[in-house]
């Protein structure tokens, strides 16, 4: 210890002799650590939110339906399970959050337009929470039970169909003997979505107003799972699977939206590979330092070793001069990204690229996401890329003969 001791006030010193060097190479750690760290934050929250759009619009964590309803949604796959009997099986489970739906392909229609949508059924008291629906910023209201005779719109698809709240439309599907079910509705409410498409998208009734509308009893198409955690999923997928598995098809999000499942495997790819390239730039200002200090220094070097000290005892010094140049930069540059992300910890506001983020799934608000495991990881694997980098320089002068050091010219 107390040899380690008098190596790090020698690697101290050192560090800066030439102090222009020093702080010039402590510059570029400190701005590529801020680098780093920064764009993974933005990336995080970008990455997050797609994810959390994602799961909003789907919505839930774990969905049960029919095997053939993925493929096509249409009236005729529905899950073989009354709705009733479902409640009583899910009620009892203890989920977070569940709820159970009609959802199908629908034409909406005012006197002016005419368009495709998603017609859901739901219950609000249910949804409330998770779907990407606040109820709070609807314009007018939501719907207020499941057997609401009005209907929700977005706010987009009321300006392509030029209709508001208190209008009327009529929305058109078909029932499973494959005949026309229409019915006239009220809209009630205008929903905002953090993605316009969403607003364009989707269209909520009453979810026994849309039972009888297309006549198929106590019947629904889709059940949502909300557990606690978009990454763990695998308690609330076994505890559905038990709960009902009668001919269903049960399913995670990452299985019912590969897309963001392999966003989301992908970014944690990307952090590391990230951190690597950014170290990779600065290993060559690092090595041509720690070189040149070792140039500077031959003959001093030769003549420790004359006085006795160990080759080994060098190369501990050299290395902890690169160690503590690296822990330097890295603290202040963590904490400048640190600095830097709280002033936009609210969001970024992107939306005159709106559409551009809403064709990538993303709201037009960047939120970045900072996290300890992310600010972790770069200073560790940048502290122990940095101990190799720092293997040949010293490996060099803890190789120095004595007597050829100290008459080095």
């Amino acid at each position: 210890m107390h040899m380690l001791a008098v190596l790090s006030r020698l690697a101290w010193r050192n560090l800066w002799r030439n102090h222009r060097r020093t702080l010039i190479m402590l510059l570029a750690i400190i701005l590529g650590t801020w680098a780093m760290i920064f764009m993974t934050a933005l990336m995080r929250g970008m990455v997050s939110q797609m994810v959390a759009d994602g799961i909003s619009s789907l919505p839930g964590h774990v969905q049960v339906h029919h095997p053939d309803f993925r493929d096509d949604p249409s009236v005729a796959n529905l899950i073989n399970v009354p709705d009733s009997e479902i409640a009583e099986r899910f009620n009892a489970a203890n989920f977070r959050q569940w709820a159970s739906r009609v959802r199908v392909p629908a034409v909406i229609t005012s006197e002016y337009d005419s368009r495709g949508v998603t017609l859901v059924g739901v219950d609000p008291a249910l949804e409330d929470g998770l779907t990407f629906v606040d109820y709070r910023e609807v314009e007018g209201r939501f719907l207020e039970s499941a057997d609401d005779k009005g209907v929700v719109i977005g706010r987009k698809l009321a300006d392509i169909l030029n209709t508001e709240v208190g209008k009327r439309i009529v929305l058109m599907s078909q029932d499973p003997d494959n005949e026309i079910a229409d019915r006239g509705f009220r809209v009630v409410g205008l929903f905002t979505a953090s993605v316009k498409a969403f607003e364009e998208q989707f269209v909520f009734a009453g979810k026994t107003t849309t039972q009888n509308m297309l006549r198929i009893g106590d019947q629904v198409s889709e059940i949502a799972v909300l557990g606690d955690d978009y990454r763990d999923v695998e308690a609330e997928f076994q505890k559905t699977l038990e709960l009902i598995n009668d001919g269903v098809t049960v399913q995670r999000w990452t299985e019912v939206d590969r897309f963001l499942g392999t966003m989301l495997g992908v970014m944690d790819g990307f952090v590391l590979v990230w951190i690597v390239v950014i170290f990779l730039a600065l290993s060559f200002g690092l090595v041509n330092t720690l070189v040149m200090a070792v140039f500077e220094r031959v003959r001093e070097i030769g003549l420790m070793l004359a006085l006795g000290m160990r080759p080994k005892d060098i190369l501990g010094q050299i290395i902890l001069e690169s160690l503590l140049l690296l822990a330097i930069g890295l603290a202040l540059g963590s904490a400048l990204a640190w600095a830097t992300v709280q002033p936009i910890r609210d969001g970024i506001d992107l939306s005159m690229v709106s559409e551009g983020m809403e064709m990538m799934g993303v709201s037009s608000v960047l939120v970045p996401e900072l996290l300890l495991s992310d600010v972790v990881l770069a200073n560790v694997v940048v502290l122990i890329l940095g101990f190799f980098a720092s293997l040949s320089p010293a490996w060099r002068a803890a190789q120095y003969e004595p007597i050829e050091a100290i008459t080095k010219v």
